[in-house]
């Protein structure tokens, strides 16, 4: 399976165009106002334009209710709905039945006993995002900069492709990618000069050694 790239985050056209020149497979907006990475809604208009149709348009949302999620699909027109809350399956079902999209849902990995939950979500959501889980004072799910034990994935036997992300970089993508075999993978902090400032060089430099990795395997 092809490997799938995703810069999130982005919030000015510089930095999209790093990761659309970079190759970037799908381009991540955060509506998540508490994150140094949120956008509003008439700058998320703008970028999902310039994207389309290159890179996929990934709207990262947390705990969104319907409202919020139709405003957002209504400006944007997003590919993709990323849920990074504690939506329960049920709601990853309810979301994409009232939407029509794909869903991703983002899960918080700390230890094995995380991984009970992938059965159920993996039955309703189109992919899964694993991420580091955040200590308990965090005011964010994501972004936060910390990995988690990627050997927790080996052996994991999934119906849908799942992307890791948490902690990422240019330096250590490769093996995130060789111990968890994921088929993706989610930058964000790590493409960062500080929080919510993307470097275009540092995404390029990301994009370069993940796709360095399919060179390998081949």
């Amino acid at each position: 399976m092809t490997l799938v790239v995703k810069i999130c985050g982005l919030s000015t056209r510089a930095t999209l165009d790093a990761a659309l020149e970079g190759g970037a497979d799908m381009i991540g907006l955060v509506f998540f106002p508490a994150s140094p990475r949120h956008v509003e809604l008439d700058s998320a208009r703008e970028l999902a334009r310039a994207a389309a149709p290159q890179a996929e348009v990934v709207a990262l949302t947390v705990d969104a209710d319907d409202a919020q999620l139709g405003a957002i699909i209504a400006a944007v027109s997003p590919q993709l709905l990323q849920l990074h809350g504690h939506e329960t399956p049920q709601r990853v079902a309810a979301i994409k039945q009232r939407f029509g999209l794909p869903v991703m849902k983002a899960l918080p990995i700390a230890t094995a006993a995380d991984l009970a939950v992938l059965p159920d979500y993996a039955a309703v959501a189109d992919r899964l995002l694993f991420d580091a889980r955040p200590p308990k004072d965090a005011t964010r799910p994501g972004g936060l900069g910390a990995c988690f034990d990627w050997t927790l994935l080996q052996g994991i036997e999934l119906a849908v492709p799942y992307m890791v992300s948490g902690g990422l970089s240019p330096a250590n993508v490769a093996e995130a990618l060789r111990i968890s075999r994921a088929t993706g993978v989610d930058v964000s902090s790590g493409v960062e000069s500080a929080p919510g400032v993307k470097d275009p060089e540092l995404i390029r430099a990301f994009i370069r050694a993940a796709r360095a990795t399919e060179q390998l395997s081949v």
